[in-house]
Formats: C-alpha cells, structure tokens, sequence
C-alpha cells in the first residue's frame, strides 16, 4: 500500500482521539470554585455548549482530507531579526511576535514567552495534523537567556513538548501552568513548574504573574477532556500590564479582569480560526470581538496574534487583520492602537 494511503487508512481512529471526550463531573465541587468539577474542570457560563461529535467528526474530517489534498499556503510578512537587540535587552519593554500564540516579552529585566511552539506541526502526530505556513519570526538559537514561560492551555497549538523540552534543557526558566499541568510536564521531564488556579498569581523579580478566567477546553488524548485547567495571563510590571489571552471565547469576565487588574497598556488577543461558528464561536474570538475584549479590558493598544501561523480553521488565512482593523475604523478608535505585526518583529510598549 502507498505510504499515503496507508496514512490515510489511519484517519477513522485518528479522528476518534480528536473528538472523544473523558467523563468528568458536570456540577461544581462543594467547597471549591464554580470551574472546578469531579475529575476536572468546566466553563462557568451558562450559555457554554460544545458542538455535538457528529458536528466535531464533521470538521476534523474535513480539515484532515483537505490537508493531504488542498493544503492552503501563506507568506506572512516577516520582519529580519537576528535576536541582537532582544540578547542585549536595549528594547524595554518589548513585545516580539514570534508566531501563532508565541510572544517573547521584555519587561523589568524578566524575559518571557507565551505559549512557545517552535515545531513544524501542531500536532501529536509528525506527518498529520496544521502544519506551520511560515518559519517562527526569530529562531530559538537566537532567543534571550528566557526566565518565565507561561502556558495558557494544553492543546499542541499552545502546548509543544518538543519546543518546552527544549527550553527546560537550554533556559531552565520556570513555567507557570494552569491546574493539572504539572503533573503532566513532570512525567515529560520538565519539573522548575509551579501552577495556579484562576485568580491566584506568582511574582517573579518584581514582576507578577497572574493566571485568569478563559472560556475554551482542554485535551490531548481521548482519555483527558477537561480534566487539566485552561486560563488567560496577566503580567503586571512596575509600570506596565500586559494581557494574554490564549485561546478563549467571547465571555462576561474580561470585564471583571478589566475591572479588577486595568487599565492594560497592550492585550495580545486571538483574532484567528473563527470559522465555522458552530465549532468555534464559543471558544474563539472573532477580530471583531477582539476588540470588544480590548474595550472591555480597558486597554491601550491591541495586538492580534493566533492567526496567519497554523491552518487551524476555515476562514481565509490573511483575513483576520483586515477585520480586526475595519472593526477599529468602524468604532471610530484610533488606529494607532490596532497593532498587527509582522514576524519577528518588536515594539516597544
């Protein structure tokens, strides 16, 4: 049989691992926050539903044929950036769009990345699965002595091992982690982990991590749906605050973060993999409602990140920016404060 076709042949239980959900509690446990249920962990809005399987089989199908058969390409413009400037920390603070969901960040003397992937696919597989469009804006070997790392959730878009095992190795920075992340780095080999439920926060030099309310999941395997803790960042600097949001859905509680740790000088929010609504509308943020986040967050500038890097979705892979742009200019907000990068490249914020 042909490589390919023998590939193929191993969709229907591939498909299986992506959609499968373990059992955990669906009521909240007594004496513990309203996220936390028997075995794992839930979204609080009453409103949240995830699409039935027959809706996820659908997608993942789709997504998974038209990836051996029409893979769609992108050029994401690129800034040049050899990582000088970021090793001798001249720029600070700074924000450096490595790719995806990946920011490297400069503030008070403490180097930090998000979610940090530097893999070719997000993916548990290495000839299946979204394959990365465009090479990380600035190579690892180019990378700052790096002290923090943040991990918003565990899905392989946000969650490399490959990439996190290689930090541990070369940086050994520490990594803060929602819920039930540690557990799951140790057994991987990475151990400097300290993780935290929503609202509780870690300072580190002068600068304080804390871990927030998202509306998303977790999974990696059929076994393990929800049962580790998925959360957004906050990164409160002596005169800056910086917003990250992960993966998330449109929800009540970026007002209340907005209320409880705003104004932000800059909120990095996803803008990409929208479409279709029916699988994505309750965990993904539209650029349009990006920028209501923005509001709600009370922030200073908004950078739009997770898109253009991984074909996760449906929507046309450059049509992010431009609406999360033409959203600015239909609020009338300045248009100075709608940050679109380039790879590779940095601000000072």
């Amino acid at each position: 049989m042909h490589l390919r076709a023998r590939r193929f042949a191993l969709l229907p239980g591939l498909l299986l691992l992506l959609i499968a959900c373990a059992r955990v509690g669906t009521e909240p446990v007594p004496g513990q926050p309203a996220h936390h249920v028997t075995g794992g962990f839930r979204n609080t809005d009453p409103d949240f539903r995830r699409p039935s399987g027959w809706t996820r089989w659908s997608f993942v199908t789709r997504r998974l044929w038209a990836s051996f058969t029409s893979p769609r390409s992108f050029d994401a413009p690129r800034a040049a950036n050899d990582g000088a400037a970021l090793q001798t920390g001249r720029i600070n603070p700074s924000v450096t769009w490595i790719g995806h969901a990946t920011l490297l960040v400069q503030l008070d003397g403490v180097n930090m990345l998000t979610d940090p992937q530097w893999s070719t696919r997000a993916s548990p597989l290495s000839w299946a699965g979204p394959r990365r469009l465009s090479p990380p804006g600035l190579a690892f070997e180019n990378l700052p002595r790096i002290d923090v790392v943040t991990i918003s959730h565990d899905h392989y878009d946000h969650l490399d091992l490959r990439t996190v095992n290689r930090l541990a190795e070369t940086h050994d920075p520490l990594f803060l982690v929602p819920l039930g992340l540690k557990a799951w780095l140790g057994a991987n080999g990475v151990h400097r982990v300290e993780e935290l439920d929503w609202w509780q926060e870690r300072e580190y030099r002068g600068v304080r991590f804390v871990c927030l309310p998202a509306q998303h999941f977790s999974q990696r395997t059929m076994w393990d749906n929800n049962t580790r803790l998925w959360a957004s960042w906050a990164v409160l600097g002596r005169d800056r605050r910086l917003y990250f949001s992960g993966d998330t859905g449109y929800f009540s509680g970026f007002k209340e973060i907005g209320r409880k740790l705003g104004p932000f000088d800059l909120a990095a929010v996803a803008i990409g993999a929208y479409v279709p609504p029916e699988i994505m509308a309750m965990v993904h943020t539209t650029p349009e409602e990006a920028v209501q986040v923005f509001v709600d967050l009370n922030a200073r500038v908004l950078l739009g990140i997770h898109w253009g890097t991984f074909d996760l979705a449906e929507e046309p892979l450059d049509e992010p920016p431009g609406r999360m742009l033409a959203e600015f200019k239909r609020r009338q907000v300045d248009p100075n404060r709608a940050w679109i990068f380039k790879l590779g490249e940095t601000r000072r914020w």
